[in-house]
């Protein structure tokens, strides 16, 4: 038997959360075990931000490239070298990991232990942990360990060679045609990026329309832009079967039968805790695996926090990451708790779309008193300037306080715009400070005081 390792607190999984809340109880002189069966980092670093946006980039420059006589700009024949782009993916992916790997090595009073971490009981006073052989005892314990992929059961999809997000990253040689299941984020993300790399690209949404959180004009300008660039878009109809097809797939959907060279399977997510033998000390999960948790992030075990996507608290490296703050700011005698935040998040199509709080449905459903203004990107002077004129921008206000309560920004830096919004609503403050500012011109953000003069009630 090894000897067991003694720590203050363990932290299973390395994802957002993980390093900056293991490096923070370090120097406040805690012993800490970071455990990791794969790779530091988790998905952002190495299958989900970091790599996506930056192969995001390459497939913009081609875009751009293909558009470029519509700026005076001759560029001749636009080819793109696949294997290269995502060799410069990859290489990001590296250098990043390889950064994190260096923080922590560097860190005094933190253990990495690269193996499955798992709970082996639950003595007074602590907790019985297990990385791979290796037993740690800690007296908390930090559960930080993800999602992966959610395949569902369609007949015959262990029959065929499909991709979810890591394997698809893996690939090297150019789809001739993607068929994606899946028409939320990351279906959609990855159809309008491999679209531009060169692929033919067919998204199947077996739901009504894609992005169905969303509210449906907006799901429609999605669609309409994606058809302008040649992803084709199926919805309303049930996948029934896939199955080979000579050197490829083919997906039956509704009556139709879609061939395709390769299928990316991107339907959703999974909690990685059916290997954290959570049983043995008591930490519940509910039916699909998640675990519920106070809004201290507290688990039902004393002395057990669930951080990240696995509370189901918000399924974003964001909410991860702040999930590490509000836990460390507790453990030092504070009282921060998740239920405050307002939810923010991006889907990083081109153009993307930004949204905090309710969507207009969402409002509409709730009876409280709102106010709407909406605005399309096609009359923003800064959207014209840069012939990115797809989008539109709506505001929600609560009609008795004068605070936002959501908005959604679809266009030219959507992602970076819709943070304007979610801190004014972080601060409580009155839509009237915004309305009355002063804004810098050209932007796309100084059309705010104008879209707030037309607020309307719903």
């Amino acid at each position: 038997m090894k000897e067991v390792i003694q720590v203050d607190a363990a932290i299973i999984g390395s994802g957002q959360a993980a390093p900056a809340l293991a490096v923070a109880l370090a120097t406040r002189g805690e012993k800490v075990a970071l455990i990791e069966a794969v790779q530091l980092g988790g998905s952002c670093v190495n299958a989900g931000c970091t790599p996506t946006k930056t192969l995001r980039k390459s497939a913009r420059v081609a875009h751009m490239a293909r558009r470029a006589a519509e700026f005076g700009v001759h560029v001749g024949g636009v080819e793109v070298d696949f294997a290269a782009a995502m060799n410069r993916m990859q290489q990001r992916v590296d250098t990043a990991r390889g950064g994190l790997e260096s923080w922590m090595a560097g860190q005094p009073n933190i253990t990495v232990l690269r193996a499955w971490g798992s709970f082996a009981g639950h003595p007074a006073g602590g907790f019985d942990l297990l990385a791979g052989e290796q037993p740690v005892r800690a007296q908390r314990v930090y559960l930080n360990t993800g999602t992966r992929a959610f395949i569902p059961p369609i007949p015959g999809i262990d029959e065929v060679p499909y991709l979810d997000n890591i394997s698809l990253l893996k690939l090297r040689t150019r789809p001739r045609h993607l068929v994606i299941i899946g028409g939320s984020y990351i279906g959609l993300e990855m159809g309008q990026i491999f679209r531009r790399l060169g692929c033919e690209v067919t998204v199947v949404e077996t739901g009504a329309r894609i992005t169905s959180r969303e509210d449906v004009e907006v799901s429609e300008c999605i669609a309409a832009f994606l058809a302008e660039e040649g992803v084709r878009v199926l919805a309303g109809q049930p996948v029934t079967r896939v199955e080979k097809a000579g050197d490829g797939i083919a997906v039956q959907v509704g009556g139709q039968r879609v061939e395709g060279s390769h299928l990316l399977v991107a339907t959703g997510r999974l909690p990685n805790t059916e290997k954290l033998n959570l049983a043995a000390v008591g930490v519940e999960m509910d039916a699909r695996g998640y675990v519920p948790t106070n809004a201290r992030l507290e688990t039902n075990v004393p002395g057990v926090w669930a951080l990240g996507d696995i509370n189901k608290r918000g399924a974003f490296t964001h909410t991860s990451y702040h999930d590490h703050e509000i836990a460390l700011a507790n453990h030092d005698g504070g009282h921060r708790s998740a239920d405050d935040r307002i939810m923010a998040y991006a889907m990083f199509t081109d153009p993307p779309l930004g949204r905090v709080g309710l969507s207009e449905a969402e409002a509409r459903a709730s009876g409280r008193k709102t106010l709407m203004a909406t605005f399309d990107m096609k009359n923003v002077s800064r959207a014209k300037e840069e012939s990115e004129t797809t989008g539109l921008i709506k505001l929600l206000v609560d009609a008795e306080s004068e605070r936002f309560v959501g908005a959604t920004f679809l266009g030219i830096n959507g992602d970076e715009i819709i943070q304007v919004i979610s801190n004014f609503m972080a601060a409580g403050a009155s839509y009237k400070v915004i309305k009355d500012a002063l804004p810098v011109h050209p932007t796309v953000t100084e059309f705010l005081p104008t879209i707030l003069g037309k607020l309307k009630p719903l």
